[in-house]
């Protein structure tokens, strides 16, 4: 089977080298073309050092040869995948498509499979998202994902076609509990990385991770999602990876705020946007998410460490 990922970061190319060692021809696109050139001539990605890239992966700079797969793979950022899709609309239509960012539009206030429904209707829209790191994926390392679409017929499909052995996915129809899920996980492991940043120890970060939990169905159900989606690998296994381990591009963005530390502009923090994105939500909908709005005034420099820390503790005492 051919099939094109729209992405040369380390995500993409992970899930290239997955799905290639395991006989599909990929064709993969950068818009970096100095990268492409470095990928098809070395085998390699800076982004995954030591991982040697299949023969069967074909790098490209444009995107005619990614567009001629019937299914593709959009790992892009949430933020830039809604200008993709209007921009390749004429393109995309009748094929598969599965975004494979986790985030909230900040524009459309939608979640990746929901953004492509909307704007490529014509499409087979799903989502790949569950408790995954790309050097884990790319080495071959056991890995437990949520496939979610919302035509269970074709999610069955997309199933059989990008498991491999050592990717299992699991699939779901709750395409709203699934993008929510793996969306809101990285506005906690902000809050989770705030928190060890500050020095305030493994138990503050646990209860972090515990009262966030309920803070994301809250919001994933009052917008249609099921809560036991939350509770499986979109939703509390994600939750769980990403807050726990220096891996996760928003651990380490927290942890350098907890710590007062600049940190790398050019990398790409979704949970920073989503928690903006959510704190609008919240208000819209009248929905108490203290987590995400604290790390959103954070994130934008609203508040500092020791404020929002303070009024996350100072919070009214409850039954739990």
């Amino acid at each position: 089977m051919k099939i094109g990922i729209i992405g040369g970061g380390a995500f993409g190319t992970a899930l290239g080298v997955a799905l290639a060692l395991d006989g599909n021809e990929i064709a993969l696109w950068a818009r970096d073309a100095t990268a492409v050139e470095m990928m098809q001539t070395t085998r390699m990605n800076a982004k995954l050092p030591g991982v040697a890239l299949p023969q069967n992966i074909t790098f490209c700079a444009t995107l005619g040869t990614v567009f001629a797969c019937d299914t593709l793979l959009l790992a892009i950022p949430a933020q830039t995948l809604p200008d993709f899709l209007k921009t390749h609309a004429a393109q995309l239509g009748g094929k598969y498509l599965v975004a494979c960012c986790k985030g909230i539009d900040l524009t459309r206030m939608t979640g990746p499979a929901s953004t492509i429904r909307d704007l490529v209707p014509d499409a087979t829209a799903a989502m790949l998202t569950g408790p995954s790191f790309a050097a884990d994926i790319a080495r071959g390392l056991p890995t437990a994902l949520t496939l979610a679409c919302a035509d269970d017929a074709q999610g069955a499909i997309l199933q059989t076609a990008l498991s491999t052995t050592s990717l299992r996915l699991y699939r779901t129809v709750d395409t709203i509990g699934a993008e929510l899920g793996g969306a809101l996980k990285n506005v906690m492991a902000i809050a989770s990385g705030v928190a060890i940043g500050a020095g305030l120890g493994e138990s503050a970060r646990a209860a972090l991770i515990t009262r966030g939990f309920p803070e994301m169905q809250r919001l994933a159900t009052k917008l249609g999602g099921q809560a036991d989606t939350l509770s499986g690998l979109s939703g509390f296994g994600d939750l769980v990876l990403t807050c726990t381990s220096e891996q996760s591009r928003n651990f380490r963005y927290g942890l350098a705020l907890g710590r007062g530390e600049s940190f790398d502009s050019s990398t790409t923090v979704e949970g920073a946007a989503t928690a903006r994105a959510v704190r609008q939500l919240a208000h819209d909908l009248d929905i108490d998410m203290p987590i995400c709005t604290v790390v959103a005034d954070l994130t934008e420099n609203k508040t500092d460490v020791m404020r929002a820390l303070n009024a996350l503790l100072s919070r009214p005492l409850k039954e739990e």
